[in-house]
């Protein structure tokens, strides 16, 4: 008989990007959330500037004083399949930099992408490079106490109707998960997020779970629906995906973020998807969730 599990919710940082650093924070009590993911560069309004100075870090982290929230989880935006190698490198520098802030501002995790280069044009110098680059990021996150989350997510292109069109990268398909679990240094993780692969692969319903389970180490909860013959980001409930039963046979035991990505009703995306999870936790015999 398994045992209950208690899963711990927060909330992701990218249906804040248009807000200010401190609307996230106060959103966030409004539904008396305890941890916030955040974000760095991006030219976004809600994230940190590319290469912050000090005093913008401090602005930051008096933040979580301020409103008892902890900002354990950082995103960081790179692709490491570039194809040209000056490009790779000058990538590789910036991540190096953004993960030294990251360590600044207390984060803990840093949420990295591997790439969005489709993955049948991944060479195999790419891939190698790919992998060295992982390497080296994570080397420096272990004197720093950080610990790498790649997310599982493929190339996206959007249509004339801002339809979302997804294709596999090396992160959603699953022979490439299998190569990168051999070949990923130990400590690198997933950041796991089965509503990105139900966009790549929608009839596969195992959303590679069974294949990254035990390298879990970081969680975004989000669904799509379809328009057209793309997608559009909706709230957890809002279509298909039945997290129910993935919650029960996760390994993963930290905080799952809502990432509730439409820009327009953010409160009302993180409350569906808050109701949603209460509809599970009724509904299972095993789960309860903590905020």
């Amino acid at each position: 008989m398994q045992e209950s599990k208690v899963i711990k919710i927060g909330c992701g940082e990218w249906g804040f990007r248009n807000r200010p650093m401190r609307e996230h924070f106060e959103i966030a009590r409004e539904f008396d959330i305890k941890w916030l993911e955040f974000g760095i560069g991006g030219n976004q309004i809600g994230r940190l500037s590319e290469f912050p100075e000090s005093d913008e870090i401090e602005g930051f982290k008096s933040l979580n004083q301020e409103f008892g929230i902890e900002t354990p989880f950082c995103c960081i935006e790179n692709d490491f399949t570039l194809a040209d190698q000056k490009d790779h490198l000058k990538m590789l520098d910036k991540v190096k930099k953004q993960i030294q802030v990251a360590a600044d501002c207390g984060a803990k995790q840093v949420r990295l992408f591997a790439g969005f280069t489709a993955v049948e044009e991944v060479s195999p110098k790419i891939w190698e490079r790919m992998i060295k680059a992982f390497a080296d990021a994570d080397q420096l996150c272990e004197s720093l106490g950080l610990t790498i989350a790649i997310e599982t997510h493929g190339g996206i292109t959007f249509d004339e109707e801002e339809s979302a069109h997804h294709f596999n990268s090396v992160s959603t398909d699953p022979e490439s998960l299998i190569r990168l679990l051999d070949q990923l240094p130990t400590r690198v993780g997933f950041n796991y997020d089965p509503g990105n692969i139900k966009a790549v692969r929608p009839e596969d319903k195992d959303f590679c779970l069974s294949i990254i389970n035990d390298r879990i180490n970081y969680c975004h909860l989000k669904d799509w629906t379809r328009k057209g013959d793309g997608w559009v980001a909706v709230a957890i409930g809002d279509d298909d995906l039945d997290y129910g039963p993935l919650f029960e046979t996760m390994n993963y035991d930290g905080v799952c973020l809502i990432e509730y990505e439409p820009l327009h009703d953010c409160r009302d995306g993180i409350s569906r998807s808050l109701d949603y999870l209460q509809r599970i936790e009724e509904q299972s015999e095993l789960l309860s969730f903590q905020r």
